[in-house]
């Protein structure tokens, strides 16, 4: 009888991943892997230790840590770095303020979001690494659907779409000069839906925030946002703040990420509500509204 070789598109993005992690390892001299404790990092890490396995990672891990994360969020990180037996490196944007490095907004409208970028590319040069794994699909954003696998940077640390290598036949170019170095984005095919199902299939545990929960809300410019203590609020959302039930479809900076108001409590419930949702999962990002190009232009300056 003849055997069946085919497999899974999951098991094939799997295998596409790994394949990437592999010759990150080997085509570079120090690599890390940015983790923020979202679904996406922690599928990549999932992947990075099945890559090894059974060795330990190759590779640290680095935190860019705003200063305002959900508490949630660096509860989950704290544990899985434990179990992954893994090394964390943080970058923190509060001693980059505190330093007079860079200026933080103020205001209601305020986030730290795009202050990462120097706390980003001081924690890589600190490490002195020469490519910096991330978690960006090509399905989340138009800016991040122009990626390729291996995406130069130069000494600044910008990205110029324009002038990046072609990828023939999974053939990977991480030549470059001293100073520069590379994104590797090993998840750059995956779907949302993709990532939802392989969690599912492998059992990956996650942060609580990703399944529905009553917490603490308000509406702002149309948008869900969970009350916190880094959020300055308007006298009108003061007013109405009231008890909801969301999850949070994309964990970042409590100031800028969205909640959807779901009763999905089961990554069966969550895989059908992403299979129905109409909106992507960045839509409740404040810091992508801000203009049209705005996620292309922090990217340029040295972003993710």
């Amino acid at each position: 009888m003849a055997q069946d070789y085919t497999i899974t598109h999951l098991k094939q993005l799997e295998s596409e991943a790994i394949y990437i992690l592999r010759e990150t390892a080997a085509q570079f001299e120090k690599p890390v892997l940015l983790f923020s404790g979202g679904k996406d990092s922690i599928v990549m890490a999932h992947l990075a230790k099945k890559a090894f396995w059974p060795a330990k990672l190759p590779f640290p891990l680095l935190h860019v840590d705003t200063g305002h994360n959900f508490p949630e969020t660096m509860e989950y990180r704290d544990r899985f770095v434990e179990e992954l037996g893994a090394d964390l490196k943080v970058a923190s944007v509060q001693k980059a303020i505190d330093e007079g490095k860079v200026t933080e907004e103020t205001g209601p409208y305020a986030s730290r979001n795009g202050l990462q970028t120097v706390a980003l590319l001081e924690g890589l040069e600190e490490g002195q690494y020469d490519a910096a794994l991330g978690g960006g699909r090509r399905d989340e954003e138009k800016a991040r659907a122009k990626e390729r696998f291996f995406s130069h940077r130069d000494a600044f640390g910008q990205w110029d779409p324009k002038n990046q290598r072609p990828e023939l036949w999974n053939i990977f170019n991480g030549r470059k000069q001293h100073g520069e170095h590379f994104r590797v984005f090993p998840l750059s095919n995956w779907t949302e839906m993709d990532i939802w199902q392989y969690i599912k299939l492998e059992n990956i545990d996650l942060p609580n925030l990703y399944f529905s929960h009553e917490r603490d809300c308000f509406v702002r410019n149309g948008v869900v946002m969970g009350v916190t203590d880094f959020m300055e609020l308007l006298p009108e959302e003061k007013a109405n703040v009231k008890k909801m039930t969301v999850r949070f479809r994309t964990i970042g900076d409590a100031t800028c990420t969205g909640a959807a108001l779901s009763t999905a409590a089961t990554l069966d419930d969550i895989i059908d509500e992403v299979a129905a949702a109409r909106q992507t999962e960045r839509g409740t990002r404040a810091d992508d509204k801000r203009s049209e190009t705005s996620m292309e232009d922090r990217k340029k300056e040295g972003y993710f």
